[in-house]
């Protein structure tokens, strides 16, 4: 159950076209769904506006499967399922409609995409091609959730030029998202040209010294701009979820 739902069951008790008994069991329904291996909170999109992720790594296909075909039945209406291999999205594959895969950021969709209804875009930003993998599962995170997503792809701070070509769309964003492995200077540079909120994203990509995105993730959190806030390496998720629920305040 989502808030749409809830109001809308209000408003039939409103009209008279439910009875107060009926909302109550429609409202009591299990708070989570039990299938031994998972318990399914059907209450998080009621809770914080949005369902509930699987995340791929350490499930086996079937546990996955398993998994989206009960939130399916729940009736989820759009279900992100990130890193999943190839391989296991195999067990997906036309069992569902509509449905999804991008094999670069790893991440899997089913159900139709929402409509945008975040209060403006959201842009994420690269450093370098080899960010794209974390910068997708960012992008297609928040794009899930609702948002009009802006991707400005290979802008790193060695050709700075390549990132004030495009000061228009950075300054009418409402939060970028900026990725970048190395020394993860992206962030700074963006920070320190936006009124809005950055949120940092180091990737594990660099040579040794990099530590495996440690280097990048120390850069941004020592970052001199203010408005910066980092999330983990390789992190692309949580920034795309992150950047959605900024996008998604009301200022009233």
């Amino acid at each position: 159950m989502d808030q749409k739902q809830l109001k809308q069951i209000l408003e039939n008790v409103k009209d008279g076209n439910m009875s107060v008994d009926e909302a109550c069991l429609k409202v009591r329904e299990a708070p989570y769904t039990d299938i031994g291996y998972a318990r399914i909170d059907n209450h998080r999109a009621l809770r914080q506006g949005c369902a509930e992720v699987i995340y791929g790594a350490g499930k086996t296909a079937e546990q996955i499967l398993g998994i989206s075909m009960t939130m399916k039945e729940r009736g989820v209406p759009c279900i992100l399922i990130t890193r999943i291999s190839p391989e296991k999205e195999l067990l997906l594959r036309g069992r569902f409609e509509p449905y999804r895969y991008e094999e670069i950021s790893r991440t899997a969709i089913i159900g139709k995409m929402p409509e945008a209804d975040g209060m403006g875009q959201i842009v994420v930003a690269t450093g370098g091609t080899s960010d794209i993998p974390v910068s997708e599962e960012a992008a297609l995170t928040a794009e899930a959730l609702g948002n009009k997503v802006l991707r400005l792809y290979d802008v790193g701070v060695s050709g700075l030029h390549r990132l004030l070509d495009h000061l228009d769309d950075l300054m009418s964003a409402t939060v970028i998202i900026a990725v970048a492995g190395m020394e993860g200077a992206l962030a700074s540079v963006i920070g320190g040209l936006v009124s809005c909120p950055v949120i940092a994203v180091p990737t594990s990509v660099g040579y040794g010294a990099n530590f495996n995105g440690l280097s990048a993730l120390l850069s941004m959190l020592n970052s001199c701009a203010s408005g910066v806030s980092v999330v983990n390496i390789d992190n692309g998720f949580g920034a795309g979820y992150q950047a959605s629920m900024i996008n998604h305040l009301s200022g009233s």
